[in-house]
Parts: structure tokens; sequence; C-alpha cells
């Protein structure tokens, strides 16, 4: 049985959502309770986030995971 990659690339939108919303790193990590260097590291590609952070992200923005959150090829 063929095994799946387990170095997955995960990439994100979060800057471009905060931008179009007017939001600092700071007022969005003060929504999703994080610090701002947790959101600058999110939008460089340095840190994956938590299932749990992933899902309050989406809360915050009301949409899906998947349109945050998303594998490169």
């Amino acid at each position: 049985m063929p095994r799946l990659d387990t170095n997955l690339t995960i990439h994100n939108c979060i800057q471009e959502l905060r931008s179009k919303h007017g939001l600092t790193q700071q007022e969005l990590a003060d929504a999703v309770t994080v610090t701002r260097a947790t959101i600058l590291a999110l939008e460089r590609g340095s840190y994956n986030p938590s299932l749990e952070l992933a899902f309050r992200i989406a809360k915050f923005f009301k949409l899906d995971i998947e349109e945050i959150f998303f594998e490169m090829e």
C-alpha cells in the first residue's frame, strides 16, 4: 500500500485577509488569543497552526479552514 508524503507545506492567506479587513497583526492576535509573534510566524509560513487555532482563525473570518490554509503542490 503506498504511503502519503508526510512533509506537507501548508500555505495561508492570513496576511491578505487581515489587510482586507483593515486589521493589524496585534488586533488579529488579540481576537484569536495568540501573540503577535504567532501571527507574524503564520504569515511568514514558518509556523503551522494547531487545528484549534486554525478553527479560531477561520471562525473569526467566517470562512472554512480550507479557504485560509491550503497545500501548494
